[in-house]
């Protein structure tokens, strides 16, 4: 499922290589039709603003959405379980998930970023993909409100995963506060971890793999 691959790739920060390789994104995207028609469509937006943009200008926003408060951290079990020791151990267990697999990570990649998720969801079966997506929902949808309220195309990411899960939230997801100020990340970063799922995207089942480690 190279699509998962690709929507990774999108996620990440935009660097030379990436903007190069959107056709080729684009044509997997169209090619295996895993994405509805209407995910399918907001993903060519976001391919359309990733290529017309300046690089330098593309970077700037891709830091300010996500790496400017808890609401839209791509680091999922920033989510689920704040800073806590809980959050450690389930990591670990991510880990040892992917060692299973044969994948290994470097000493800079986090399991729980979303784009590694992704990128192991690409190497196995559609029951995993859908399981696991499942787990993490709220998570998900979380994380797209907060990208949809600050007008960021990167949102259709999100909500293309959750439409692909099948997962309708049952109740509406914890909202975490989107003030990027520095007086407001302070206490984002502060508040007691929010929960979904009674600690989801804790999954039983094999996860991913790649990573963010630390951009210049």
């Amino acid at each position: 499922m190279r699509t998962f691959k690709a929507l990774a790739a999108l996620l990440e920060y935009p660097n030379r290589e990436l903007i190069d390789a959107l056709g080729e994104i684009e044509t997997v995207l169209e090619e295996e039709q895993l994405l509805n028609e209407s995910d399918r469509n907001a993903m060519r937006a976001l391919i359309r603003a990733l290529a017309d943009g300046d690089l330098l200008d593309l970077q700037a926003a891709y830091v300010d959405t996500f790496d400017r408060g808890r609401a839209t951290s791509l680091n999922l079990f920033e989510h689920v379980h704040g800073e806590s020791r809980d959050r450690g151990q389930a990591m670990l267990d991510l880990k040892h998930l992917y060692a299973e697999r044969g994948l290994e990570l470097s000493a800079r990649q986090l399991p729980d970023y979303l784009p590694v998720l992704l990128e192991y969801l690409a190497l196995g079966p559609v029951d995993t993909a859908l399981e696991m997506l499942g787990d993490c929902a709220h998570v998900l949808q979380s994380i797209g409100a907060a990208l949809a309220r600050r007008d960021s195309p990167y949102a259709a990411i999100l909500h293309a995963l959750v439409h692909f899960s099948g997962a309708a939230a049952t109740a509406p997801a914890p909202e975490i506060a989107d003030d990027s100020s520095p007086a407001a990340l302070d206490r984002s970063w502060a508040e007691e971890p929010v929960s979904f799922l009674g600690g989801g995207c804790a999954p039983e089942q094999p996860a991913s793999f790649n990573s963010r480690g630390l951009r210049p």
